[in-house]
Formats: C-alpha cells, structure tokens, sequence
C-alpha cells in the first residue's frame, strides 16, 4: 500500500525485453531500506495484480526493483515480521498506513484482501536503457569493443574492470580498486564510465555486470 503502480506508454514493443515499463512508487520515507534490503514486502490493494514475479520496474530515485514473488492474501494473515518486512514498526501500524491510504473505500479489516508483493532492489541500470538488452548484435558488440579501445588508448583498464566485478560482485570500491593496484577515487570515476554504456550497475555496496555487461563479455570469449 505505499502508492500504486503507473504505466508508462513509451517503447511498448520492448517492455519486457529491457525492464518493465512501469514505475513502482515508494514514499521516501521507504528508499533507504528497499536499497539496504532490510524491505523486502509491501502490501497493495489492487483490483487485479500489476506487477509480475522476475518483473524489473523502476522506483525513481533508487533504480529497479525486482519483484520475487506476488500472492493475495487476506490482512488478517498478515504479521508482525510481514511488516517489519515491509517497513514498519508493527502490524499496526501497517493497518493504519493502508487505512490511510484507502480514504473513499471500504475499511480494512482482517477479510480485505490485498496482494503481497516480495521484491529486492535490482541495483540502478534501468538509468542506461540499453543496460537490460543482452540480446547483442555483431554490430553492438563490434561498437562497444571499438569505444572501450578509445577508453583504454592511454593504460588499458576497461576489459580487466568488468571482469574484476564479474568476479566480486556487490564488493566495495576501495576492495575492488586495491586488487589492481589503484586508488578508490579514480577506479570508482572509471566504473561509471562503464556504467554509462549499459555494462555495469551500483549498488549500495559495489557493483555487478548488467545483462549487457554479461553478454557482452561473453561475446569477447566466444572470439577467442
């Protein structure tokens, strides 16, 4: 019940080829946990389910959220640790929050069904549209091995950089910078040169390959 989802009627023939296209809102107050992991419910009463278990939609500012799994239940099966889960205090306080935010429907009770939604932050790609399309052409491929060779004509670093966090996923920075021998800062400026090609995502701690970035370094072992 933090807020509903929306859609979006932009790229509607990729939708599920990239990310989802539909953004699911969370009030600020909720961010924080939902990047950390210590959310990983919430409760919404919707009329049918607008979301879908593997589904990625976006949740401005954070990045994607993945959804694991979506069942309805009845509120008087949800518990304290469902809520804690979902980020509040107590079952309680939850039922005020949904009360809240139900002004003009009928009263939640415990025969009210709603639809829990588990889900985990999927990191922040989706701010790189093409960072979700591992469906790679020669020509992708030949594009970005020609811009990665402009990024290495002074030192090479690129290709070493994403399998470095091919390897060490969700790893942090200065650990990451200190097996090749670099300082955080700059390691850090050089991964989001990546970044901004689709090849990788940040997350609260470190970073991982994005669909692209895996596929990508697929297709340069294929050539071997």
């Amino acid at each position: 019940m933090h807020v509903a989802v929306r859609g979006c009627a932009c790229r509607a023939s990729r939708e599920r080829r990239i990310i989802d296209e539909a953004v699911l809102l969370f009030q600020k107050p909720f961010h924080q946990g939902l990047v950390d992991g210590t959310i990983r419910l919430t409760f919404r009463r919707w009329d049918k389910p607008r979301v879908r278990a593997g589904g990625r939609y976006r949740c401005h500012p954070i990045g994607v959220l993945v959804v694991d799994a979506i069942e309805r239940v009845r509120v008087g099966d949800i518990d304290d640790d469902d809520a804690r889960l979902a980020g509040f205090s107590s079952r309680e306080a939850l039922l005020d929050y949904m009360t809240a935010y139900m002004a003009g429907r009928e009263p939640v009770d415990g025969a009210t069904e709603v639809f829990r939604v588990a889900l985990h932050h999927g990191g922040e790609a989706d701010r790189v549209e093409a960072a979700f399309d591992d469906a790679l052409t020669l020509e992708d491929v030949k594009a970005l091995r020609e811009k990665l060779a402009r990024m290495d004509a002074r030192e090479p670093w690129t290709r070493k950089t994403l399998r470095l966090i091919e390897r060490h996923p969700r790893v942090a920075a200065s650990r990451l910078a200190a097996k090749l021998g670099r300082d955080t800062k700059p390691f850090k400026a050089d991964v989001v040169r990546l970044k901004k090609l689709g090849l990788t995502q940040s997350f609260e701690v470190g970073y991982d390959l994005t669909p692209r970035g895996r596929a990508f370094l697929a297709a340069l072992r294929k050539k071997r």
